[in-house]
């Protein structure tokens, strides 16, 4: 290898600050994702309905179904 191939070589190589900032951003996606991965559900509670024909979700609720639980206060009388 000459000197030409190596000046030539280092022009297609990106630099080393950008490799080191896509390695760590890469890190970071599956240090979350584990995280995310780990914990689980956010609200257990929340169950997808699914979206219409014509992509929106059911009526005004956001596409989700919430599952509150006993809310009347009745305390299990």
């Amino acid at each position: 290898m000459g000197v030409t191939a190596v000046a030539a070589l280092r022009k297609l190589v990106p630099p080393p600050a950008l490799c080191g900032f896509l390695l760590l951003l890469a890190v970071m996606f599956v240090a979350s994702y584990a995280a995310g991965a780990a914990v689980g559900p956010v609200a257990p509670g929340i169950h997808e309905t699914g979206t219409s024909r014509d992509g929106r979700g059911d009526s005004g609720g956001g596409g989700m179904d919430m599952d509150m639980g006993d809310t009347h206060g009745s305390g299990g009388r």
